[in-house]
């Protein structure tokens, strides 16, 4: 039988994810940094677990391991290290993380990946399997897209690690992609009117990482990531922007981190239940024809939980040849369809008047 390791298994996404895994009868290996944090749940849930850093001896704790479920953010600081272990290993390798930075790295590994037969997938949660299926999706509706806005709404919660990486993020501003290239702007500098679900609501582009995995997902060279916003948010979100020398110094980040970890927990079973995510996409071509797609799943949390596992049941199973993939690009479009939670994509069409 296979084996595989959750890598960050005492996080709040990642303790989701075991217990997540045991109900179904799945036996991952729990893994991190700290024995201390890993070994009761370990012992709860009657798993083996191991603990040891990421540093340059980390290749040899995954000798018998065949994938890792990497859990442990912030990404763009614990993720390089974790792909080179797996590649040393060949032992396949998905994350969950949101960030354009680390979509970019791991892509740039795809030829390393394809030599040692191991893939390579970052962003199997909600960032961005459900963008990226609505992407891949919208590709399909309209082959001629050279226009794609990617967005969500959603009452969630935030965790502990998903506001850490927040925090590294501080500071970068707003990005997007423009004839194929990765463009910054200012954050709160794209605003405009979307109905993500549930009617329309003024909103505003983020660095999601849709800008940079759609684009190796449908090769549409022009891509943005929005969600809801107020007016006078997205006003403030301008002024933050030109703090942003301030905000990215790595004692304002560390401040802030600090009080993440005495502060911040993550949302309950009670409020992910009640709080599920709208996810909406938009594709444009030459003519002027526009094709709108929408699906509503379960919470972003939920969500990361039942795509992360449902993407290693499937790699666990069925063989797929080593280099880089998206979530869509591993298993379509309907992935996100076949989640608990999920209903089914909704398209419109409009012409030019």
């Amino acid at each position: 039988m296979k084996k595989w390791m959750i890598y960050g298994a005492n996080g709040y996404t990642g303790e989701l994810i075991a217990r997540e895994a045991v109900s179904r009868g799945m036996s991952p290996v729990l893994g991190g940094r700290n024995a201390g944090k890993i070994r009761p749940l370990a012992e709860e849930l009657s798993l083996e677990f191991q603990a040891f850093p990421l540093d340059g001896h980390a290749a040899a704790q995954l000798k018998n391991i065949d994938l890792v479920l990497h859990c442990a953010g912030p990404f763009q600081v614990t993720s390089e290290a974790m792909i080179q272990a797996c590649l040393s290993a060949k032992t396949h390798y998905l994350d969950i993380t949101g960030e354009v930075s680390v979509f970019e790295h791991t892509h740039s590994l795809h030829a390393q990946a394809a030599e040692r037969e191991v893939v390579l997938c970052s962003g199997v949660g909600f960032d961005v399997v459900p963008t990226d299926c609505i992407a891949l999706k919208l590709k399909e509706e309209m082959p001629d897209a050279t226009e794609l806005w990617l967005g969500f709404d959603s009452d969630s919660g935030i965790s502990p690690g998903t506001f850490k990486t927040m925090i590294q993020g501080l500071g970068s501003g707003n990005m997007l992609r423009r004839g194929g290239v990765l463009k910054t702007v200012p954050i709160g500098s794209q605003h405009r009117t979307i109905d993500f679900g549930r009617g329309s609501r003024s909103a505003m582009g983020i660095p999601w990482g849709d800008v940079s995995t759609a684009f190796y997902t449908t090769g549409i060279p022009n891509i943005s990531a929005w969600i809801p916003m107020p007016k006078p948010q997205i006003y403030s979100a301008r002024l933050l922007g030109a703090a942003g020398p301030l905000l990215s110094t790595n004692w304002v980040k560390e401040k802030l981190e600090k009080q993440v970890e005495k502060r911040v927990q993550g949302p309950d079973s009670q409020l992910r239940a009640n709080s599920p995510a709208y996810i909406w996409g938009e594709a444009k071509n030459q003519k002027g024809v526009i094709k709108v797609a929408r699906i509503r799943t379960a919470n972003v949390y939920d969500l990361t939980v039942y795509g992360s596992l449902e993407i290693v049941r499937r790699l666990l199973n069925e063989k797929v040849e080593g280099g880089f993939y998206t979530p869509a690009g591993l298993f379509g479009s309907g992935l996100v369809e076949t989640l608990p939670g999920s209903g089914t994509f909704e398209i419109d069409t409009f012409y030019p008047r």
